[in-house]
């Protein structure tokens, strides 16, 4: 397992382009029969990804979480973003369909992942926390829930947001998970950026054509930087940094977050006008 040692907001503003996307970009997730996991220090994050392809893939530990499953002192948020698939808790089986979700709480010792069709896989997204109570193993179908939306074609932000684990919903310990899907046209998410130094976030960038990209904004407001980020790959935001982008077409983001609180409206929000 891979591990991810944060920068600061000082030592990021002296960082090249190779050091920032060594340092917060998660680029090779999704490999077809494996399951992928990196471990950040910020917050105790693990980002990772299941794509089984022949024989189911039970998830693991690893010596830096000194624990005997992976679950022991963790929760962890399943987010699909391939062909149907079923995720097997203790046993039991949960079918997890394209943008439905699952979560797990802690104390679940045997996780594996199926899909339903190995030609077409299921693409699960992971990410967890440690968690300091259990909450029940729960599906989200995001189709049976209430969509936000946002922006406008004029502003080029027009964008509809599920909810999928959060306090008015599936309820964790401190895993706050969701996805924004760009309308044809719409370009910009999180715009006007904000930040919050209350918990870090994690962005997934999906739906993204392989000749197009995403222009990821990052760091303190008025010392931005940029990377260029491809279909697949996650992004790590700090609660010092903005987290805002811009694509060349419309594309969809899976966005997760963890730290001292679970309110999704805590946000110190950034006027456009002041960035720099």
């Amino acid at each position: 397992m891979k591990i991810l040692q944060m920068a600061d907001a000082v030592r990021y503003r002296t960082m090249t382009t190779e050091e920032l996307r060594e340092t917060f970009v998660v680029r090779d997730l999704f490999e077809p029969g494996a399951i992928k996991l990196v471990y950040v220090d910020l917050d105790r994050t693990v980002i990772g990804s299941a794509v089984p392809t022949g024989a189911p893939l039970l998830l693991p530990t690893d010596d830096a979480f000194k624990a005997a499953y992976f679950t022991e002192r963790r929760e962890l948020g399943i987010f699909n973003i391939g062909g149907a698939g079923r995720v097997t808790v203790n046993g039991k089986d949960f079918e997890v369909p394209r943008l439905d979700a699952l979560y797990v709480g802690r104390g679940n010792e045997a996780i594996q992942f199926a899909s339903a069709d190995p030609a077409h896989p299921a693409e699960f997204y992971l990410l967890s926390y440690p968690a300091h109570t259990a909450h029940p193993i729960q599906p989200v179908r995001s189709g049976e829930l209430d969509k936000v939306t946002l922006g406008s074609a004029e502003a080029a932000n027009h964008r509809q947001i599920t909810k999928l684990i959060h306090l008015a919903g599936a309820r964790s310990c401190q895993l706050v998970m969701g996805f924004t899907q760009l309308a044809p046209g719409s370009v910009w998410n999180t715009m006007p950026p904000h930040t919050h130094m209350r918990r870090s976030e994690v962005y997934l960038y999906f739906d993204v054509a392989p000749s197009d990209r995403v222009i990821h904004l990052m760091g303190p407001p008025q010392q931005t930087r940029n990377l260029v980020l491809a279909n697949k790959q996650a992004v790590v935001s700090p609660g010092w940094s903005i987290h805002a982008g811009v694509g060349t077409r419309n594309y969809s983001f899976c966005w997760g977050m963890g730290g001292e609180n679970q309110d999704y409206a805590d946000m110190d929000g950034v006027a456009i006008a002041g960035l720099l």
